[in-house]
């Protein structure tokens, strides 16, 4: 996908940057296309090692709020994960200030595994509820809840703080690129507003992924080896995760999802103050979705319908429980 936000540097100058910041030169081998935000390339280091270099926009690009500072956001969950058994990752090989490199994966991402039988796609379910469980065990270690990065200033010391600033964030961004949401800022947070008391039973700051869709899963055969891109994640809510992780398949209480997450310790109670919250997440989730259009630039007619029908459809579910 092609973005303004990407920053692209010739073999030569990756080398430099390389060099310079991780002591160890590469040789670009290819670019990695399916990104939707950062820069990425697969690169030989000069030892040898196959490796992915992402690179930050450039720092004078405009981005939206909660995109400040996702580089380090990145490298700081690789750093966690590594601490943490059973959530495979790719390993972080460096990281800078505007760039960091991590090694490859085996396998493909499971969006492009191709039809894969029904029992094997049903188990692979079952072990991602069983990865994500584990990944919210991870904690933020101040306590605070919102995106890490302090540039962004999106943290709280409470759940419903941080995500009625996180809202507001996406609505200010939504003003400066005039995005067409068809609804009013006010109506988004009176809906907000209303869901203040499910928001308040969230207690524990939590590691969300929040963009766990295939295209970020890596498969090997009949197992996962890896998650990817966690330049979103940010300190929540468990039910947040489902957001994007039913793009994958089912996420209801009876799926094989839900089984493996709650056969690993998670819990996911589905009560309606539960339903609430996720529908509120989705809310969050389609409106980044069509502002973000703004300082990219994309140029995509279909994709742009996507996001309309979807935040209509999530409008339409929370006005439905006022």
């Amino acid at each position: 996908m092609q973005s303004q936000t990407k920053r692209r540097l010739s073999p030569g100058e990756l080398d430099a940057l390389m060099s310079g910041s991780a002591g160890i030169g590469c040789r670009v081998e290819a670019e990695l296309t399916d990104g939707w935000f950062n820069t990425a390339y697969r690169v030989r280091l000069d030892d040898g090692r196959a490796a992915v270099v992402k690179l930050a926009p450039p720092a004078e690009v405009p981005v939206l709020r909660y995109e400040r500072g996702i580089m380090a956001t990145e490298a700081m969950v690789y750093r966690r994960l590594a601490t943490l058994p059973g959530v495979p990752a790719p390993e972080l090989l460096h990281a800078g200030e505007d760039f960091l490199a991590v090694s490859v994966l085996e396998g493909t991402t499971w969006d492009k595994a191709g039809d894969l039988p029904e029992a094997t796609q049903r188990a692979l379910r079952r072990e991602l509820g069983a990865i994500t469980a584990r990944l919210h065990t991870l904690t933020s270690e101040d306590g605070r809840f919102g995106y890490p990065a302090e540039e962004a200033a999106l943290s709280a010391p409470d759940w419903r703080t941080a995500f009625t600033a996180m809202v507001d964030a996406l609505l200010e961004d939504a003003a400066r690129w005039q995005s067409e949401l068809g609804v009013t800022p006010g109506e988004i947070r009176t809906l907000v507003a209303d869901g203040g008391y499910a928001l308040d039973e969230v207690t524990k700051p939590a590691l969300i992924h929040f963009d766990l869709w295939p295209g970020n899963i890596f498969i090997d055969g009949s197992r996962i080896v890896g998650l990817i891109d966690h330049e979103r994640a940010f300190w929540g809510d468990p039910a947040a995760e489902l957001v994007s992780l039913v793009f994958g398949g089912d996420t209801g209480p009876d799926s094989d999802l839900v089984r493996g997450y709650t056969e690993a310790g998670g819990v996911l109670d589905f009560t309606p103050a539960f339903q609430h919250r996720l529908a509120l997440y989705q809310l969050y989730l389609s409106l980044l979705l069509i502002i973000e259009f703004g300082p990219r630039g994309y140029d995509n007619a279909e994709h742009l319908a996507f996001c309309r029908s979807y935040l209509a459809d999530n409008l339409a579910r929370l006005r439905a429980l006022r």
